[in-house]
């Protein structure tokens, strides 16, 4: 192995899956030279996670995704689990999806225009790296991480390419996104804590198109329960199906397939099997104790290692952590926040990992599991999942909140009514002519909402004084339900992050706006 020259670049991204190819396009749109590497040849092969959240949507959207590249799915779209002997064989009773939901008898609430996504992650990678490499990103596959030194200003990290030749890469800041087994993680001394291991599943990925019929009554998750077998069973429509075996045994590639037939309750004989490959993975808890190290950021599942469960609180707390470092990375590298920004993204980010995993461990699914050595049992208050999904505040320096009121760590959209700290929230308006969501007025740059003309002159006057660019939205026709939505009175306005979350507000008119808001404006964007 010999060393090559070091090359020099803005942000390092480690791990080229759905939360690194995320925070790369979030990055590539502002221009900042980025470099992702990814010690697998491709986008990944097996379906894996395919339950993609309307919070997770909308942040493809404000990235500027399509309906046909990131599809949602139809509005009366359930998804539907039945407990089974086996697929052909004898079916027993529908397994409610979220029981604690499901026996709630409330009014149906709309906080999103958009719906969920079930397109399965290993179709979603390469549509996300496409857009990556096209804004530019420089897409490094077969290279792996081998170290790290921070040095002053810089990181400089060691790798190694697809010909097993060394190299360097010198950086402003890392991003981690290298799996819960990061190597970025263990080589910065970062220790987890969390509710500890459950136990390993093995799955086996595999073609039968013949069986996508049995997905006709509507149910796509079968759970096999045979007194010598447990298992999941998920029937993709494009006619894969994978096969989770939920324990620690040991399988030989006979035995698994034997397995899938017996899952199946038919014959080889009777159906088409192609076998496309098995692999193993760990289940359980594991939240890192620090995620932002110096110039170092770990994300996704390198920063907290949550099972798949109902909420869908795994892959998609990692696309939310794509998000709030990209903008922050760009607001500093750009020159227009202060490096003290960056320490915002551990205290924002750290508590809603904490949360998730709390909530997930309280759930039927995971309460009665035992683990190996866990370090944390809690109990909690079950939270509703648009609690969770659009209603997690942030506390940092860059949120200016009352902090003489003792706020939930969630709630429904609707009791926050866009407190300084939270996800804005979504109304329908008019603007330009065009009636659309202030969700989709957020994703690139600092909005100001209002329904006074005043607080617009007020900010153009500052922008032009600090030569700065911060967009304004006056609303006025659809004043009332913005007002009330977003716990205005007339006069009032809310200043929205590039990430979608209200940083702070003044429900009225106030003597001396520009003065106001120059000073808000200096908190929040750590001028």
């Amino acid at each position: 192995m010999t060393s090559q020259s070091t090359t020099t670049t803005s942000v390092l991204i480690v791990g080229g899956g759905l939360s690194g190819l995320t925070a790369a396009v979030a990055l590539g749109i502002y221009g900042i030279p980025t470099i992702l590497i990814e010690r697998r040849a491709s986008t990944l092969q097996h379906p894996r996670a395919d339950g993609f959240t309307p919070r997770t949507v909308e942040i493809y959207r404000s990235l500027g995704f399509s309906q046909d590249e990131i599809p949602e799915k139809p509005a009366d779209f359930k998804l539907r689990r039945v407990r089974v002997e086996s697929l052909a064989g004898k079916w027993f009773d529908e397994l409610a999806w979220n029981p604690q939901e499901d026996e709630k008898d409330v009014e149906v609430k709309v906080y999103s225009p958009y719906n969920g996504c079930t397109t399965p992650q290993d179709l979603l990678e390469p549509v996300i790296q496409k857009r990556a490499i096209e804004l530019g990103v420089d897409i490094r596959r077969g290279h792996e991480f081998v170290g790290l030194a921070q040095e002053g200003e810089e990181v400089i990290a060691t790798l190694k390419d697809d010909r097993g030749e060394v190299y360097e890469i010198q950086a402003k800041y890392v991003v981690a996104a290298d799996g819960s087994q990061s190597r970025v993680r263990e080589a910065l001394g970062v220790t987890r804590s969390g509710h500890g291991h459950v136990h390993s599943t093995k799955s086996v990925l595999f073609r039968a198109p013949s069986l996508v019929s049995y997905t006709e009554k509507g149910f796509t998750q079968f759970t096999i329960d045979q007194p010598d077998l447990k298992g999941l069973l998920l029937v993709y429509k494009d006619g894969r199906l994978v096969l989770h075996l939920p324990n620690d045994r040991e399988f030989t590639e006979e035995g698994l397939r034997s397995l899938v037939y017996k899952a199946v309750g038919k014959p080889e004989s009777e159906i088409d099997v192609k076998f496309m490959g098995s692999s193993r993975w760990d289940v359980g808890g594991f939240i890192a104790e620090r995620i932002g190290i110096g110039r170092v950021f770990l994300i996704g599942d390198s920063a907290h290692s949550l099972p798949p469960n109902r909420g869908g609180y795994g892959v998609n707390t990692g696309i939310a952590d794509a998000q709030n470092i990209a903008w922050k990375l760009t607001s500093v590298l750009k020159g227009n926040s202060d490096p003290s920004l960056l320490e915002t993204y551990e205290a924002e980010r750290l508590p809603v990992a904490w949360l998730r995993h709390d909530q997930i461990f309280a759930r039927a699914d995971f309460k009665t599991l035992e683990t190996n050595g866990s370090t944390r049992k809690v109990e909690v208050e079950l939270l509703e999942d648009d609690a969770i999904e659009f209603g997690q505040i942030y506390r940092s320096t860059g949120i200016l909140q009352d902090t003489s009121k003792d706020l939930p760590d969630a709630q429904l959209p609707d009791a926050w009514a866009g407190q300084p700290g939270t996800r804005a929230p979504h109304v329908i308006i008019e603007v330009e002519g065009r009636r659309i969501s202030t969700l989709n007025l957020f994703g690139r740059h600092w909005i100001l909402l209002t329904s006074s003309d005043v607080w617009a002159k007020a900010l153009k006057e500052v922008c032009i004084q600090q030569n700065r660019s911060l967009g304004v939205v006056s609303i006025h026709a659809d004043g009332a339900e913005f007002l009330e939505k977003y716990a205005l009175r007339v006069g009032g306005c809310s200043l929205v992050r590039p990430d979608g979350y209200v940083a702070w507000r003044s429900a009225t008119t106030v003597d001396a706006p520009k003065q106001i808001l120059r000073e808000a404006l200096g908190k929040v964007m750590f001028l």
